[in-house]
């Protein structure tokens, strides 16, 4: 099933109110990007056809990483390449929240935020998979950054993959024979 609209086609109803939405000027030079991506707007090119000589126009992209048309392609090569990296065992999707109170200080701050938030889910599921009640072994983590909601407010979130499973001691041990 096709969605009746795209990201861009959303921002382009709301044009008028992007300016008052966006936080920084940052956030408005993203949606505006996204807003006229493969669009007149981006300039395009003409293609021919070596075979039929049939002529294609095709507009420019935006390429700014937050772009669902420009970057969708590189999500899904991300996703291969990922699951040549798991092991055998079940998979838990975890999300850390940033709580809302430190939202404007992640906007001048989030290189101090988002690597503080990083560390402590790291360090949390770390004693969970350290601790021989629960696991008792090393864990591996997949964590992905995203600092807007589904309503595109900020909210400051890690999405993190967590197998099930992990290496204990015996484990390694055995692996370096």
């Amino acid at each position: 099933m096709f969605c009746k609209h795209k990201v861009a086609d959303i921002l382009e109803m709301e044009q008028l109110q992007l300016k008052t939405l966006s936080l920084t000027s940052w956030h408005y030079r993203g949606l505006q990007a996204i807003r006229r991506c493969r669009t007149k707007a981006m300039g395009g090119h003409i293609d021919k056809c070596d075979c039929c000589q049939a002529l294609h126009i095709s507009y420019n992209s935006c390429r700014n990483r937050h772009c669902p048309t420009c970057q969708g392609h590189k999500r899904e090569q991300w996703i291969k390449a990922r699951e040549g990296e798991l092991l055998n065992v079940p998979y838990f999707h975890i999300v850390f929240t940033l709580p809302s109170e430190f939202n404007t200080y992640a906007l001048s701050h989030g290189k101090v935020i988002y690597s503080s938030l990083f560390r402590t889910a790291w360090q949390t599921l770390q004693q969970f998979g350290d601790n021989p009640k629960h696991l008792g072994a090393k864990l591996g983590m997949i964590a992905i950054l995203h600092t807007w909601g589904q309503n595109m407010s900020l909210h400051p979130h890690l999405h993190c993959i967590v197998p099930g499973g992990g290496w204990r001691k015996w484990d390694m041990e055995k692996c370096k024979k």
